[in-house]
């Protein structure tokens, strides 16, 4: 939960803004223009302020300015129309953290947002330890397996060749590619993250590369892409394995030859930009699928960081449910001392589909509704947990103990059986989230509307 400011002069954004992200557990405070939001944060420190740059009596990035001096830490968002994209970066200049486009989707600002406080969440980590020798609070353990991780992240940051890091969905990629970067010689330099599994193809080619005016209709005004951005720190590309083809080629001739065209241009660029890219899937049989270039493959996967998923290192469970424990008991005020052993006996116990991303949510939930100094199982709803059995332990049946009646069965139906179960499920545990119930079943963003559509499935009935 952060305490987030909106400020915006149109009464319908701050509306749909409050209720989105109150939905999604936020504290929501909204102002109409910038003087109101700037009394409003003399007297209150907020961690995120979303604002709009053009706005009557002060503009955005006045109060950005504003609020910087009064709390340096504050991080903003700014929107902006489609037309304004070079204002938007002046705004970043000035310590903006990152800015969305009118008109937006709250799935994506809702990926900004949680970028954002694990930013800050980093930069306190690196200001705490000089910005060295940082392993990130989700990546705690102390078996064989994280052990080799660190090895891995430590021998990373020394080098200059990509990385690979591979794992299922909630395992902490992202925070182990940050992790390599801040103890790299490229740490006091610009770590950018972009999702190619969650920006349509029409327009991940100019967020990327950049574009030039006149390049489309709309592009009124030179807009530099992330590589640009990026240039002398880390391009971090999560869920490379959903990069279209034909961006596939041009990603290559940037690792091969450090440089890249703009869209609309015909000047070469050159940066130095350390690529380091993510994905949940087996980018090996893709290739053999055609879906993702051999070649791109090698140079891609220099260093592979693989990162084991928590059902193999339940010794670590105690160890991150102690510290989420004592985390959330902090940010909501809580004075929760301990799992008790009960509850902790299942949670080593169960299987962990959603990895530590998974275990984070059901402490925090489980510290939200605790009533006792001790958190017993009730307090998380482990309940539904309790007759499932670690997949290792599963009773086991054998496969040609399958019954098939003489007049057949229709095959199609059985498989859209389970898969609506296994959606409805992912849905459910997600609350609603289209992105975190992707995660959980391992597809991509596009594939999983594509299956709600499919199976006539409302996301919006499981929030």
């Amino acid at each position: 939960m952060a305490k987030i400011l909106v400020v915006d002069d149109e009464q319908s954004i701050r509306e749909m803004l409050e209720i989105y992200l109150m939905r999604e557990g936020h504290e929501v405070t909204c102002e109409k223009n910038g003087e109101k939001a700037l009394a409003r944060c003399k007297k209150t420190s907020f961690d995120v302020v979303i604002s709009d740059i053009k706005m009557p009596m002060m503009d955005g990035i006045t109060l950005l300015n504003r609020v910087k001096e009064l709390s340096p830490d504050t991080i903003f968002i700014m929107i902006t129309a489609f037309t304004s994209f070079e204002t938007a970066k002046e705004a970043e200049q000035e310590a903006a953290y990152d800015y969305i486009a009118k008109p937006f989707d709250v799935d994506t600002l809702k990926r900004k947002i949680d970028a954002a406080l694990k930013s800050r969440e980093a930069g306190a980590l690196a200001s705490a330890d000089n910005r060295s020798d940082i392993i990130y609070t989700a990546l705690l353990g102390d078996t064989k397996k994280m052990k080799k991780v660190f090895d891995l992240i430590s021998r990373a940051a020394s080098s200059k060749s990509t990385v690979l890091v591979t794992g299922e969905s909630g395992t902490g990629k992202e925070l182990v590619a940050r992790a390599v970067h801040y103890n790299s010689p490229r740490r006091d330099n610009p770590f950018v993250t972009i999702n190619c599994g969650g920006i349509p193809e029409t327009l991940l080619e100019s967020e990327l590369f950049g574009y030039k005016k006149g390049a489309f209709t709309g592009a009124d005004k030179d807009k530099k892409g992330f590589l640009e951005v990026a240039n002398g720190g880390t391009l971090f590309l999560d869920e490379i394995g959903d990069l279209p083809l034909s961006l596939q080629v041009k990603l290559l001739r940037v690792i091969q030859d450090r440089t890249f065209t703009c869209v609309g241009g015909t000047d070469e660029m050159r940066v130095d930009v350390r690529i380091i890219s993510a994905t949940n899937r087996n980018l090996e049989k893709r290739i053999i699928e055609g879906a993702f270039r051999e070649d791109l493959y090698y140079r891609l996967n220099v260093i592979n960081i693989d990162i084991p998923p928590l059902r193999e290192r339940k010794e670590d469970i105690p160890l991150l449910a102690n510290h989420f424990l004592k985390k959330y008991s902090q940010e909501l005020n809580k004075d929760i001392s301990e799992v008790s052993s009960y509850a902790m006996e299942i949670l080593v116990n169960y299987h962990f589909p959603g990895n530590v991303r998974e275990l984070e949510n059901i402490i925090e939930s489980g510290v939200s509704l605790s009533k006792t100094s001790i958190m017993l199982p009730d307090s998380f709803e482990l309940s539904k947990f309790k007759t499932k059995k670690d997949k290792g332990s599963r009773d086991k049946k054998n496969d040609d103990d399958i019954s098939l009646p003489l007049e057949g069965v229709s095959l199609d139906e059985i498989l859209e059986s389970y898969e609506r179960k296994y959606v409805e499920k992912a849905l459910e545990m997600s609350r609603g989230s289209i992105k975190g119930a992707a995660e959980l079943l391992a597809i991509s963003f596009r594939s999983m509307r594509y299956r709600l559509k499919k199976l006539n499935i409302d996301a919006g009935m499981f929030k």
